[in-house]
């Protein structure tokens, strides 16, 4: 395998160190995107131009509009804000795909009917019929609420329209990943991260997505009580495999030689592959992708662990930094 790249590579916006502070305990879902942070601080305001302007200029980056729309739509207010847009500019696609994606944020917290965010994203849909970003909202309701149907029959509208969608594709492999396994080392959701990642343009993230789907099945595993919780010293038999050991590798090679620092959602990506290689034993990949983290710790995989998710972050980080 080609050696990781130094453990002094990282972003220009890391902080001295590449480490997020060590007693923060924080995750941003925002994951570093500034002006995400400014629209989003604005319309915690009350002030709804700012994430008019961003949704405007993001464009059709289905990915980055994804990930901006999602976060906005996550302040606890921003319903009422995407309200208000809508009244002032009737027939926006930009305001009523926030609206119908921050009502989904209030059904998840049991703030909402969920068919009345249903309908909501439908709506959405219907006025930007080429925008994916309505159907994830319906993704993430099924993913959570279900019925699984929804969550295929969403999948499979949000991939017509952006067949790389790397939001969507975590979201079906999450859901796959709980369904029973065919054996130790064969699983439906490894087959179609696998798939999707051979079917993607050779610079796609998603060849990151079967490490993905192996950590979605060590959630799965570890709250059954099948695999140890927190990545430690020893290897997990999980990622002991011929087939986890493959993917891995495949993984780790295409992020040296394709990593995309633009990418709104690449920080995710890096935090599965910190969680795998520390999980799978090999702490000199583990630090150098610890360094290129920097401050940007991710929920997920941390939480998948059963304990504290900064905490599980911290203990596999200390570790590969001290060994790698």
């Amino acid at each position: 395998m080609t050696p990781p790249p130094p453990v002094t590579d990282r972003a220009p916006s890391d902080p001295p160190g590449g480490l997020a502070p060590e007693h923060s305990g924080t995750f941003d879902a925002a994951l570093g995107d500034a002006e995400l942070l400014a629209a989003r601080a604005a319309l915690a305001e009350g002030r709804w131009q700012s994430a008019r302007s961003l949704l405007l200029h993001t464009g059709d980056e289905w990915d980055r509009r994804g990930h901006r729309v999602t976060v906005l739509a996550a302040d606890p207010g921003a319903h009422g804000r995407a309200g208000q847009w809508l009244l002032a500019e009737p027939g926006s696609a930009d305001a009523a795909t926030l609206l119908a994606l921050a009502l989904v944020h209030r059904a998840l917290r049991g703030e909402e009917d969920p068919e009345h965010a249903r309908a909501s994203c439908r709506t959405a849909a219907g006025l930007a019929p080429a925008d994916p970003t309505p159907w994830l909202g319906l993704l993430l309701l099924a993913r959570t609420l279900g019925p699984e149907t929804e969550l295929t029959a969403a999948f499979k509208e949000l991939h017509a329209r952006h067949p790389e969608h790397h939001h969507g594709h975590h979201l079906l492999v999450a859901g796959l990943a709980e369904r029973p396994p065919g054996g130790p080392e064969s699983h439906e959701a490894y087959d179609m991260a696998e798939r999707a990642a051979a079917e993607a343009p050779a610079d796609s993230p998603l060849a990151v997505l079967p490490v993905v789907a192996y950590a979605e099945r060590h959630r799965v595993l570890a709250a059954a009580g099948l695999a140890p919780a927190v990545p430690g010293p020893a290897p997990c038999a999980h990622w002991a495999g011929p087939r986890a050991r493959r993917v891995l590798r495949a993984a780790f090679d295409w992020w040296l030689e394709w990593e995309h620092d633009e990418h709104p959602r690449r920080h995710l990506d890096l935090n599965h592959l910190a969680f795998a290689m520390s999980a799978a034993g090999r702490p000199a990949e583990a630090a150098a992708l610890f360094h290129r983290i920097g401050p940007h710790a991710t929920r997920a995989p941390w939480s998948y662990t059963g304990q504290d998710p900064w905490a599980a972050f911290h203990q596999a980080r200390t570790h590969a930094l001290a060994t790698g």
